[in-house]
């Protein structure tokens, strides 16, 4: 009877194991793997072929804004204002 129990534990045990390891494994590639891909885009920032598609995102990125009509909202624009003219302020 013991040993009928004692396998039976041993069964258990292991069949939790399995579940909790496949659980981490499945939880590290929803949540983890992405953000360490772009992690690990930005360090390749040292790679020339890397620093160029960002240059050329960016670029891309600052030709799509200049071509709109309004880039920033009211509160936006009141803000910068302040900030600038503060600025202008200090240099003077």
């Amino acid at each position: 009877m013991k040993k009928n129990n004692l396998k039976i534990f041993f069964i258990k045990l292991s069949s939790i194991t399995i579940a909790v390891i496949l659980i981490i494994n499945a939880s590290y590639n929803i949540f983890l793997a992405d953000r360490l891909r772009k992690i690990d885009n930005i360090l390749d920032l040292s790679e020339k072929k890397v620093r160029d598609d960002w240059l050329n995102k960016f670029r891309k990125e600052l030709i799509e804004l200049s071509e709109k009509d309004h880039i920033l909202n009211n509160q936006d624009k009141e803000i910068f204002k302040k900030i600038f003219s503060k600025i202008k302020e200090e240099l003077n």
